[in-house]
């Protein structure tokens, strides 16, 4: 599945309907479905707050696919990119103190997910790689 929209803040519950109607295919129990709509809601809104900075004229590209018992899933912005990532990945660390940021995206899609890997490059973008493995489907595939 490929999906890409405009970077606006109302968009981030069409990305978690999406998500969630794509992976259902797995059957997911709720816990599973709740944590991925979690993380790809953290990772479409910080491309649209981040990323953008609020350009709703950039767009923000989610694409998903199903192998065996797991569910991957990347979204990508090709906006401002992040200048120092390992900060950035610091619990409780926001570049919008402002806004009332918790600076807690990361950390949720990190324990949410069995795998997540940030990639970004300054005025570039950013791209969030994340695995959820469904346990339902595990014993048929391993």
């Amino acid at each position: 599945m490929t999906l890409e929209f405009s970077a606006r803040s109302e968009n981030e519950s069409f990305a978690r309907v999406a998500i969630a109607a794509f992976v259902s295919q797995l059957d997911p129990t709720l816990d599973e479905l709740n944590d991925l709509k979690t993380a790809v809601s953290e990772a479409v809104t910080n491309a649209i707050i981040h990323g953008y900075d609020g350009d709703a004229s950039g767009k923000v590209k989610i694409e998903a696919w199903i192998e065996g018992d797991a569910v991957s899933i990347t979204v990508s912005d090709r906006g401002r990119g992040i200048e120092d990532l390992e900060l950035a990945r610091q619990p409780l660390y926001t570049s919008k103190p402002e806004m009332e940021r918790s600076g807690m995206g990361f950390t949720i899609m990190e324990n949410f997910m069995d795998r997540f890997e940030v990639v970004s490059k300054l005025n570039a973008g950013t791209r969030v790689e994340m695995l959820k493995r469904i346990e339902s489907k595990k014993a048929l595939y391993n």
